[in-house]
């Protein structure tokens, strides 16, 4: 996760956020346009992000429920008015990008997805989000819409047009279900570990109660693209580890037709 050192952050705090802030080290750690995100070094650590008003509400939801499943960092606020911000602890430890993690494949293949079988066996009958409703309509808006990414075709992840990936997802929409606690975004950067020993997860703004698959289609993708990326292996070596990542997970659970239609809806996310 990168981190780079700022005087100060540039809007106008409430008193409490202030006073975290006041004299401690201040980073950059964002990743996106949509939200910024500032790590306070201070009493091991705080995450603030700020965006747009009420884009955060979801997350500041998502992160409270996860916390109090053991399952993530703790929020301490969130505020909505002209904007949103929310102020969680540090997770403790490092995201699966760091190269001591990518170091060993195997072993960090294995340890995510018996980590996310773990999360999909989690109990959450008081999950407050329902995800497969809002993830199917937003697909089937950006499809009418034209909203969507073309820049992939004729191979955005094994379709060659929308067309083609809202046929599939039409036909196979009735088989996704709101069965299992999601992270919603189950990708290396997401997933904290200290010392190999799983700490929490972040970055909960998709996350809910859900069909597994998504989770199963980001983390074999992510699994191989940070391998690329970052352990400088061959496509066809990532693959394998791909392929391992669902073995480790437990094939009694995955349905490949199942990861073809949540394909056919990430083309048009």
């Amino acid at each position: 996760m990168k981190k780079n050192e700022i005087s100060c952050i540039p809007i106008a705090l409430p008193n409490e956020m202030a006073r975290i802030c006041r004299g401690a080290r201040i980073y950059d750690s964002s990743c996106s346009a949509e939200a910024r995100v500032y790590y306070i070094d201070r009493d091991g650590g705080y995450y603030l992000k700020s965006a747009k008003a009420g884009t955060l509400k979801r997350e500041a939801l998502m992160t409270e429920y996860f916390y109090k499943k053991g399952l993530g960092a703790e929020m301490l606020s969130y505020l909505s008015a002209e904007g949103d911000l929310l102020l969680t602890r540090a997770v403790a430890g490092e995201d699966c990008t760091e190269a001591k993690y990518l170091d060993e494949p195997g072993r960090l293949c294995d340890l995510l997805a018996e980590r996310l079988r773990a999360l999909h066996e989690t109990e959450a009958s008081d999950c407050p989000i329902m995800r497969i409703e809002e993830y199917l309509a937003r697909a089937k808006a950006n499809y009418f819409s034209d909203n969507y990414n073309k820049e992939h075709f004729p191979d955005s992840f094994g379709y060659r047009s929308g067309e083609e990936a809202y046929k599939v997802l039409c036909e196979g929409r009735s088989l996704l279900k709101n069965e299992v606690l999601l992270h919603g975004d189950y990708c290396l950067p997401n997933i904290m570990l200290d010392g190999w020993k799983f700490s929490g997860f972040i970055d909960l703004d998709h996350a809910g109660l859900g069909d597994r698959h998504i989770d199963l289609f980001w983390g074999r993708w992510s699994m191989g693209f940070n391998l690329m990326i970052h352990g400088k292996m061959t496509e066809g070596e990532a693959k394998r580890y791909e392929e391992r990542f669902l073995d480790a997970y437990g094939r009694d659970k995955i349905d490949n037709y199942s990861l073809s239609i949540i394909a056919a809806a990430e083309v048009l996310l």
